[in-house]
């Protein structure tokens, strides 16, 4: 696990190199079981 930081709201999760949420692109901080039910089906 990495935590690079950032400016300007972006917030984003990868997974093994994959993009799974992006803050950028939705507008909104994901809740929790939104991040877990996404890397339960990678």
């Amino acid at each position: 696990m990495q935590l690079i930081p950032s400016s300007g709201g972006a917030f984003e999760i990868a997974v093994n190199g994959k993009t799974i949420y992006s803050k950028l692109e939705t507008g909104v901080f994901p809740k929790n079981t939104e991040v877990i039910k996404k890397i339960e089906s990678m």
